[in-house]
């Protein structure tokens, strides 16, 4: 792999294409790890970024893949910016306790990609069939881990993607002459769960982390029939929460104790006020390119097909986007599906979200027998974890164990966790949206207490 210095790897990389529909050329890459303790227990964990259309190589780059990914790429005259990369090993990487298997879904996003151009306009229904098609063709491939404990876990909009592809497996291994495929449970981190909720909970958090004033927040609450700020048609309504979008403009929406970096264009970060005046900004209802593709939080309506608001991602443009690396992992060139986006609905894809609420789908799967974490970094303003808190208390799971913190190596509290019976809810104390990113230590104690078949650390 270009820029690794060291001589093998810490565990086999594989990467490639899942045909999954031949008569259409629709191809679902993947990126798979595995893990450094290979025993027979080691589970295997799918894993999905959200969008809907955002690429899981955020969560392979920025998150908790295999490498630390740098470069010391500086702007030649024409301000091109030179793309020299280095990959160290990263040592909160998940693939230290479960196989990683990183998956670009739907076709159109990352390195996954159609000879069909119709197959760009998709939706909940589709991708998860996709996926479910994918998944068990790629058990073909690796008939290894027919009988390894499986998890899926995403965050953001995977709150979608994984409940339903948890669903489909199920209904997957009730169906004869199929080999059952041996899933235990999910994991999913600041997920989108209920449009009304998550959305209705924005302006309190605010409030709560004095991001607004206490005075803009209960003008807010009288403008808006004392709390409904989704959907809420009134004109009066719709100024209060215009006041409070122009308040946290500046503000990283998903991290707000990190800088926010301006600028459409990824090699425009750090340039300030003048980059925002490059942007070209969507007026309206807020949708992130990490949260539901509805979701009326009103934060503020980015434009897809490019790095999000106040993120710097110039590392995975950087690393998707070097030819060297597409061909070490088997990925099709820039030539032939052009150069790698991390979100591009509205742009390469056209997605129809097509759930308003998952929480339905949550009880089912834990009442059919999995296994649930739900973790929120406690700083994150797209989706709050006031909101995730109160949908996992409104499940109706019976109580095993009450708030209570957990500590992360070190014995310092990583945040706060709730046991349910079949279901645990953490927090992660100073984190924000990608859990991992902003806090890595404690994401893989947390990651890797779960999927070894316990809860949060106590």
């Amino acid at each position: 792999m270009p820029g690794y210095p060291h001589t093998p790897f810490p565990s086999r990389h594989y990467g490639g294409y899942i045909n999954v529909d031949a008569s259409r050329g629709r191809r679902l890459f993947y990126y798979y790890v595995e893990s450094e303790d290979d025993s027979s227990s080691t589970p295997l964990v799918l894993w999905l970024n959200g969008g809907p259309g955002c690429s899981s190589f955020d969560g392979f780059v920025k998150e908790h893949g295999p490498f630390k990914v740098s470069f010391n790429g500086r702007p030649d005259a024409t301000g091109e910016l030179k793309q020299d990369i280095r990959l160290d090993d990263n040592p909160f990487s998940w693939s230290k306790s479960a196989h990683m298997l990183y998956v670009d879904s739907p076709a159109g996003v990352g390195m996954s990609y159609s000879d069909t151009r119709q197959d760009y306009v998709t939706n909940d229904t589709a991708t998860t069939a996709d996926l479910h098609h994918f998944l068990r063709l790629w058990l073909q491939e690796y008939p290894e881990h027919r009988e390894t404990p499986f998890y899926v876990a995403g965050e953001s909009y995977a709150g979608v993607f994984v409940p339903l592809l948890v669903q489909a497996v199920l209904n997957g291994n009730q169906e004869s002459g199929r080999a059952p495929i041996n899933i235990k449970g999910y994991l999913v981190g600041n997920p989108v769960a209920d449009t009304e909720l998550d959305a209705n909970s924005v302006p309190a958090y605010l409030a709560s982390q004095s991001l607004i004033s206490q005075a803009m927040y209960e003008a807010a609450l009288k403008a808006c029939d004392g709390g409904r700020f989704h959907g809420n048609p009134s004109r009066a309504c719709s100024e209060a929460q215009d006041a409070m979008d122009a308040a946290v403009r500046d503000i990283n929406h998903y991290d707000t104790l990190a800088t926010c970096y301006h600028g459409r264009n990824p090699y425009m970060v750090g340039k300030g006020p003048e980059a925002m005046d490059a942007e070209p900004q969507m007026a309206g209802v807020g949708r992130s390119a990490h949260s539901a593709g509805r979701l009326a939080a009103r934060l503020e309506q980015h434009m897809l097909g490019h790095t999000p608001r106040c993120l710097d991602q110039r590392e995975m443009w950087a690393f998707c986007n070097d030819e060297r690396v597409r061909h070490a992992m088997h990925a099709a060139p820039i030539s032939h599906i052009g150069a790698f986006d991390e979100c591009t609905n509205g742009d390469r894809i056209e997605y129809t979200s097509e759930h308003d609420s998952m929480l339905g789908v949550h009880a089912e799967l834990v009442r059919r027998g999995m296994r649930a974490l739900v973790y929120s970094g406690d700083h994150d303003m797209i989706i709050p974890h006031t909101s995730t808190e109160a949908w996992t208390a409104g499940l109706g799971l019976r109580l095993e164990r009450g708030w209570a913190p957990w500590r992360a190596d070190g014995g310092q509290v990583g945040g706060f966790a709730v046991h349910y019976r079949g279901l645990v809810y953490a927090t992660v104390r100073g984190a924000g949206h990608a859990v991992p990113e902003s806090r890595p230590r404690e994401a893989l104690a947390l990651f890797t207490r779960f999927v070894r078949g316990r809860g949060a650390p106590a």
